[in-house]
């Protein structure tokens, strides 16, 4: 219905946004539909899906006279809890149905985070309630983190009533992001096994949600790996050993709903909206998903997406300051009110303009300002290369490496032991989160973490973007861990940790010069150099004031967060029952630049 009216405001808006524009509006709500609605409730209403089950939807219809589109989300958090935001766009004409996932709290069936029956659920709902008398047939989709996933799947089933989604901080595919993140398990996805181990929460342990609050580094001491539903007390299941066992994407398990291909996306034909933040531990997937809409999206409007990254953690858009730094009143928006009038426009057909905004709006930290842009990565990025360079003790903050443009010469490499008995800590986080800039200097100074500065700025730097480095690197082991991390270092000392790209070392795949490669574990010949290619999961936003130097650090570990690697040879860490150390090298010379490629922003004029 919008395709060509679509295409021609693309068109000019590509003009005028062709460079990202500065102190720009946030996302502007705007106008949309006032709540002018008393709200009707029907709970735990009985959606049937084609085996046979029926998921129990919590129904939120505005009093009057309809019918109404209507706004759908799947959850395993129980329903219940997303009654309040039901209530807001119910009273704003929109009929919203929130039904628990299959096999959580009240829906029938059995519950597994990734079974590929949540694909024919999800359609099976959008066109169950498109179908009721109260709907007028559009139907779109919303929700945080596994309800972004389900939005994913529903979409790639093209079911015929679904018009528009807003996938908010949805993570990409199983194993670039949760629960491995480029080969190597994130812990809080342990954590969150355990909760969700069964059909009702279960405390992992004590602390509460998924014990994280207590006997979690005690708890992952203990090998194999795979036990850790028995040390955890997790409920009994069929699926967490599967993760543990199929660590490739080529497992049975995961091959009908884990990795994301072309094919998927060409089935999707609606516009998305996607919101994430730069602390998001599920960042990845909405600038994956935004790429790859534009690449595959199966028809014009799903081909333009649009995205809104803020200074926010996995808990989006609720408090302007994170970690001790401050980022000012622009940092929370109207986020509801935008997506009403997104509805507004894809379900209702209201002319409200929303098509003319920017399709990318950035927070950039430092600045403290948005920047709007055209797409991603914002079209003046300048992708300049940061070697590393060091006379061959770049161990710790008082070490001699450091961080430039220029190229390196024969240059010594640097050193450090990786023992998985003392790791390298990260920094604190909230329920698993990394949860803002966190100062981290403590690590910083240790003997197993490699840190290169840049001199003290005399001009601002802004980085904004993709951030990829390339490493070159031997370990004396048969299999480690590689942590890239881009740290903002301030005049008094702090050293704010920003954002990190990670690769297990046997998922690289030597046929694509390094890249990680979900389907193939690699062989490591002890000592032999190789090339890294990681690609940031979390980049980051910011500006490098005057006075701040640009930090990168490189170690094998980075825990609790991240799952420690026992540098065994067993093809499956999961069953490895011991620790080795082991010495890692870091080159840096002509025939082996290990560097990062940062995305500058040229100075405004």
């Amino acid at each position: 219905m919008f395709d060509l009216q679509y295409c021609c405001r693309f068109s000019v808006l590509s003009f005028l946004f062709a460079a990202a524009i500065v102190n720009a509006q946030p996302p502007q709500a705007g106008d949309y539909s006032p709540a002018v609605h008393d709200v009707i409730e029907e709970l735990n209403a009985d959606a049937p899906m084609r085996d046979g089950i029926a998921l129990k939807i919590d129904i939120f219809r505005p009093d009057g006279e309809g019918p109404f589109p209507a706004i759908v989300q799947q959850t395993p958090y129980n329903k219940n809890g997303q009654a309040a935001r039901a209530r807001k766009f119910a009273a704003r004409g929109f009929v919203v149905a929130n039904s628990d996932s299959r096999g959580r709290f009240e829906s029938g069936g059995e519950w597994d985070p990734f079974s590929p029956k949540h694909k024919d659920d999800g359609y099976d709902l959008v066109q169950w309630v498109a179908e009721q008398p109260w709907c007028n047939g559009n139907v779109g989709t919303y929700g945080l983190s596994y309800m972004g996933w389900t939005q994913w799947w529903t979409a790639s089933q093209a079911p015929p009533a679904l018009k528009a989604i807003v996938p908010e901080v949805a993570p990409p595919d199983h194993f670039y992001n949760c629960p491995y993140q480029n080969g190597i398990f994130v812990c809080w996805m342990m954590d969150w096994a355990g909760n969700m181990s069964g059909r009702l929460p279960h405390s992992a342990g004590p602390g509460g949600y998924g014990g994280f609050a207590e006997g979690r580094e005690e708890a992952y001491s203990k090998l194999p790996y795979i036990d850790f539903d028995k040390t955890r007390n997790y409920l009994p299941n069929d699926w967490w050993r599967k993760w543990i066992l199929q660590n490739t994407a080529e497992g049975e398990y995961w091959k009908d709903i884990a990795y994301q291909t072309p094919e998927d996306y060409a089935r999707i034909t609606v516009p998305s909206l996607a919101i994430t933040g730069w602390f998001d531990a599920d960042f990845p997937g909405s600038p994956m998903n935004y790429l790859a809409m534009k690449e595959h999206g199966g028809s014009p409007e799903a081909r333009h997406p649009r995205m809104v990254i803020g200074p926010w953690q996995h808990i989006i858009n609720t408090q302007r300051e994170a970690a001790g730094v401050d980022f000012g009143p622009d940092a929370i928006i109207d986020w509801d009110g935008y997506i009403v009038r997104w509805f507004d426009y894809h379900l209702k057909g209201i002319e409200n303009g929303v098509l003319d905004d920017p399709p990318v709006h950035v927070f950039v930290m430092g600045r403290n300002a948005w920047r709007t842009a055209a797409d991603w990565p914002l079209p003046e990025t300048e992708f300049t290369k940061y070697y590393l360079h060091s006379g061959g003790q770049a161990n710790g903050s008082a070490g001699d490496g450091t961080l430039s443009t220029e190229a390196p010469t024969d240059e010594a490499p640097a050193r450090y032991t990786y023992d998985p008995l003392d790791p390298t800590p990260s920094p604190a986080f909230t329920n698993g989160h990394i949860d803002g800039p966190r100062d981290v200097q403590t690590s910083s100074a240790r003997n197993d973490v490699l840190v290169y500065d840049t001199p003290v700025l005399t001009e601002d730097v802004e980085i904004v973007g993709p951030i990829t480095a390339k490493l070159f690197a031997a370990t004396s082991g048969h299999d480690t861990d590689w942590m890239v991390r881009i740290i903002d270092v301030h005049p008094d000392g702090r050293a704010l940790f920003l954002g990190e790209g990670i690769m297990r070392a046997r998922h690289r795949d030597p046929d694509k010069h390094g890249a990680f490669n979900p389907n193939k574990l690699s062989t490591l010949v002890p000592g032999q150099p190789y090339e890294y290619t990681l690609d940031f999961h979390r980049p980051t936003g910011n500006l490098f004031k005057v006075g701040h130097r640009i930090r990168i650090e490189i170690s094998s570990s980075y825990y609790p967060y991240y799952l420690r690697n026992p540098n065994t040879p067993e093809a499956n860490i999961g069953l490895a029952t011991e620790f080795q150390a082991v010495e890692q090298t870091i080159f840096h010379d002509v025939a082996l630049a290990s560097h990062v490629i940062l995305p500058l922003i040229p100075a405004d004029e």
